[in-house]
């Protein structure tokens, strides 16, 4: 059994679709954020970097309980863990991995902090508006580029890196940026393909806005 510490946000739906997606077992345990819960020393045992989500893993290596956080150090986890979604063979495992880090380094800080300045800040900061919103437009020419040729974004196989990518893509996350992606034809399309998916409708419903009270 895996514990997944939640709150119903992108970084957390990566997880709850993969673990969907390899068939793992799993519990949530709710964490709420804007009650700042993430915060309390019980918490901060489990993810000392104080954000989500966070696993506990209780037949981890050794047969012993294993914690991991950050979402991508989860992703790759789980794949090992179960040998899908992540490739063996070292070239098609390096190309997942990279589309796995732009997700990381690129694709999630933008994608929010647009969402941020857009709809959350208490302060208007047109420039930061402008700055981020020309990143996300960016970041999706790149993601559309590369699904012009390929099915998925690391080549034919379906991943971890599309797991990843795919809450941010969502119609909410979209709503929230109010940015338009109609330009972005392959995008969309995969987009399409991945939400078809039962296990990613089944992870993406397993989750719940407001904690378990």
């Amino acid at each position: 059994m895996i514990d997944l510490y939640s709150y119903d946000t992108p970084n957390v739906q990566k997880i709850s679709i993969v673990l969907q997606e390899v068939g793992l077992s799993y519990c949530l345990k709710p964490i709420d954020i804007f009650a700042g819960e993430q915060f309390q020393p019980e918490y901060l045992v489990i993810n000392p970097n104080n954000k989500l989500p966070a696993i506990v893993d209780h037949e981890g290596p050794g047969g012993k309980p294993h914690v991991v956080f950050e979402s991508g150090a989860i992703l790759i986890y789980l794949a090992e863990k179960t040998g899908k979604l992540l490739p063996a063979e070292p070239a098609a495992r390096s190309r997942t991995l990279q589309w796995l880090m732009v997700q990381m380094s690129g694709v999630g800080p933008s994608f929010g902090q647009l969402g941020y300045y857009q709809s959350r800040a208490e302060v208007k900061a047109p420039e930061a508006v402008e700055r981020f919103e020309g990143e996300v437009r960016r970041l999706y020419g790149v993601l559309d580029r590369r699904l012009a040729t390929n099915v998925f974004l690391a080549g034919d196989e379906y991943s971890i890196a599309d797991i990843a990518v795919f809450p941010w893509t969502t119609e909410r996350v979209r709503t929230i940026q109010a940015f338009d992606w109609s330009g972005f034809a392959n995008v969309r399309r995969w987009h399409e393909n991945l939400a078809s998916r039962e296990a990613v409708r089944r992870g993406l419903a397993s989750l719940c806005p407001e904690p378990a009270k």
